[in-house]
């Protein structure tokens, strides 16, 4: 009899067992319907993606050569304002060496014009060159000397900003 109520005993445990089961195996199936289902609604959203994905690079490409535009517009002006800044300082240096031939003697007058000279080649090298070229050339002589120009952009970098705190020094005085 003890072997009776011991299979007896395990054979509802057994169907007890396999009932979750079944009950799983539902729960999947319903999640593979749910998955289905969510699939065939983000399809339409998908599509409309794909369309706005392809207006995007048109949109961007419109901007990048407006901002191109405008870029090359800038750096047109400030070539063309740098380029006179240089003139006129190779005038001054001009007008300093007169003033240092009657101070201190013609030989530091000489160097004086010589360095005016100097500047204004400078100047009119820069005003015959386009802006493409000078880029092209940065852009070399960064790749030759990539210290030198991390030097010189933070030296850039602190004046413009000693600049810049100085101009707000000013405001509010």
């Amino acid at each position: 009899m003890a072997d009776v109520k011991k299979s007896t005993a395990k054979t509802p445990a057994k169907a007890a067992a396999k009932k979750p089961a079944a009950k799983k195996a539902t729960a999947t199936k319903d999640t593979s319907e749910t998955r289905t289902t969510t699939a065939q609604k983000a399809a339409p959203l998908k599509a409309g993606a794909t369309k706005a994905a392809a207006t995007s690079p048109k949109a961007t490409g419109d901007f990048k050569d407006r901002a191109l535009t405008k870029a090359k517009s800038a750096a047109s002006q400030g070539k063309e304002r740098t380029g006179s800044a240089i003139e006129n300082l190779s005038r001054m240096i001009e007008d300093s060496a007169r003033t240092i031939d009657d101070n201190v003697g013609e030989k530091y007058g000489n160097y004086a014009r010589s360095a005016a000279d100097a500047v204004s080649s400078f100047a009119e090298k820069l005003n015959a060159r386009e802006i493409d070229d000078i880029v092209e050339d940065a852009r070399g002589f960064v790749r030759k000397s990539p210290a030198v120009a991390i030097g010189a952009a933070a030296v850039v970098g602190f004046l413009v900003s000693r600049l810049i705190k100085s101009g707000m020094d000013d405001n509010d005085a």
